[in-house]
């Protein structure tokens, strides 16, 4: 791989892209583009390319933190580099409305940031009777419990959405995908709550940078 200082003006990741547009870079290229420079003998080309092949591996955002371990990469470039997750997750997943959603999966793209977060969310997504999106809302964060996850506060948005069903979704930060004693009695609790307000409690998932799990597929619901 040659060194950014040996290739032509045009063929440099900034140069080619603003010539081009972002479409003809590798994923080296773009992320090259964005961090602009690498450190004292070690070539952008070369920090960019660990990034981007980390970013291969785990299929997700990397967090400023596992892009603090990568030699050549300081605050300023993870910095650069999570703002940019963080924007594109806001633009891309701006308007979640109208997404059919027919299996646990199809929930994922929705509540990817939940990954990376350091403290439990509790979100609820409401459904149209076509089983499309109509709203993702976070209900609480913070350590779950059954006093801050309250029907009232899960279904009043479902209400006001005239939803005919709800998908439950919370994270585990410390990765764990296993549903505690408590995450299965919030979920009874809703869908025998939601049972009564005529708003079916589709699924709960719990979420983790190892992947998902989910309450309804190991029987809890």
């Amino acid at each position: 791989m040659k060194r950014i200082r040996e290739l032509p003006d045009l063929d440099r990741p900034r140069e080619k892209l603003a010539k081009n547009g972002p479409a003809v870079l590798s994923d080296t290229e773009l992320v090259a583009a964005i961090i602009g420079k690498g450190t004292r003998g070690r070539d952008v080309f070369l920090v960019a390319s660990e990034i981007a092949r980390r970013l291969h591996a785990t299929n997700a955002a990397l967090s400023y933190d596992d892009l603090k371990r990568i030699n050549g990469v300081g605050s300023a470039k993870a910095c650069q580099i999570v703002a940019c997750f963080e924007l594109a997750r806001r633009y891309l997943d701006a308007d979640p409305r109208g997404r059919r959603i027919g299996s646990p999966a199809d929930v994922l793209p929705l509540v990817a940031d939940l990954a990376e977060k350091r403290q439990e969310h509790f979100i609820c997504v409401t459904l149209n009777g076509a089983g499309e999106v109509i709203s993702r809302r976070t209900v609480t964060v913070g350590l779950l419990n059954q006093s801050l996850v309250h029907p009232r506060e899960v279904f009043a948005d479902a209400i006001t959405d005239r939803a005919a069903s709800v998908i439950l979704v919370h994270n585990h930060p410390s990765g764990s995908l296993e549903p505690s004693q408590q995450d299965i009695g919030i979920t009874r609790q809703l869908a025998e709550a939601g049972s009564i307000l005529g708003i079916r409690v589709l699924d709960h998932l719990i979420v983790s940078r190892k992947g998902y799990a989910s309450l309804k597929e190991l029987g809890h619901l």
